[in-house]
C-alpha cells in the first residue's frame, strides 16, 4: 500500500511539472505575440524612416537620416511635404555644415523676432538679382528638430502680418508647385531659389517621402 501511496504522489508530481511547462510555453508565446506587435508599430511609425539612397556620400546620407524623422512628423502635422523641409535644409546649411546650423541649429536662415534668442551672422541676400554680403539677426533653436518644427509652423501659419503668406507652399500637392511656391510668396530673395529646391529634390529622390509620393507634375 505505501508503494502505492508512493507511486500516486510521483504521477501528480510529474503532473504539475507539465502544467508548469505548459503556462510557460503560454506565456512566451503571449511574450513574443506582443514584441511582434510592438515591432509592427514602431515599423509603421513616422519616425521609422530611412534613407539609403545608391551613389550619395556616407556624410550626406547621415544629414539626411538625421533630419528625415522630423520632416515626415511636420509632413503629418502641418502639410509641408517632406521633401521641401529636406531639400531647404540642405540647401540653407549646406548639409549642417554652416556656422548657422552647426552652432547655432538653425538649419533655413530664420530670422530671429523680436525678443527670440538670436545671433547676429553675415549672410548673402539678393537685390535686383544680384547677390550681396548682408550682416543680419538669426534665430537661435536648442536643436534641428525645433528649427524644423518652427520652419514648418512659418510656412503652415504665415507671418504676424500675413497668415497665407506661404499659401503657395502649403496648398500645392507636388514638389515643384510647393517649390515655385517659395519663390512666388517671398521666402528667398534669390532669383533661382525654387530651381535649386526642385534639383536637389530630385537629385536625391528626396519626393518618395512626401505624402502622396507624387513624381512633381508638369
Amino acid at each position: 500500500m505505501a508503494k502505492r501511496r508512493g507511486h500516486r504522489r510521483k504521477r501528480s508530481s510529474t503532473k504539475k511539472q507539465g502544467n508548469v511547462a505548459g503556462f510557460g510555453l503560454i506565456i512566451m508565446i503571449v511574450v513574443a505575440l506582443f514584441l511582434a506587435i510592438g515591432v509592427m508599430k514602431f515599423v509603421s511609425s513616422p519616425a521609422f524612416v530611412y534613407y539609403n539612397q545608391d551613389n550619395v556620400s556616407q556624410q550626406n546620407k547621415a544629414f539626411i537620416n538625421k533630419i528625415l524623422p522630423e520632416a515626415v512628423v511636420v509632413q503629418k502635422k502641418y502639410n509641408i511635404l517632406a521633401s521641401i523641409t529636406l531639400a531647404q535644409a540642405i540647401l540653407e546649411s549646406n548639409w549642417g555644415q554652416s556656422e548657422l546650423s552647426a552652432k547655432y541649429n538653425n538649419l533655413f536662415g530664420v530670422k530671429a523676432g523680436p525678443n527670440q534668442p538670436g545671433v547676429s551672422l553675415t549672410t548673402t541676400e539678393y537685390r535686383n538679382g544680384e547677390p550681396e554680403t548682408v550682416t543680419g539677426i538669426f534665430r537661435k533653436y536648442d536643436s534641428w528638430n525645433q528649427s524644423i518644427d518652427a520652419h514648418a509652423m512659418l510656412l503652415a501659419h504665415g507671418t504676424d502680418w500675413n497668415a497665407l503668406q506661404y499659401k503657395e507652399v502649403v496648398q500645392a500637392d507636388n514638389y515643384k508647385d510647393s517649390a515655385k511656391g517659395l519663390s512666388i510668396d517671398g521666402y528667398a530673395t534669390d532669383p533661382a531659389y525654387a530651381q535649386k529646391i526642385i534639383q536637389i529634390i530630385e537629385k536625391y529622390h528626396l519626393n518618395k517621402y512626401d505624402r502622396n509620393q507624387d513624381t512633381g507634375g508638369n
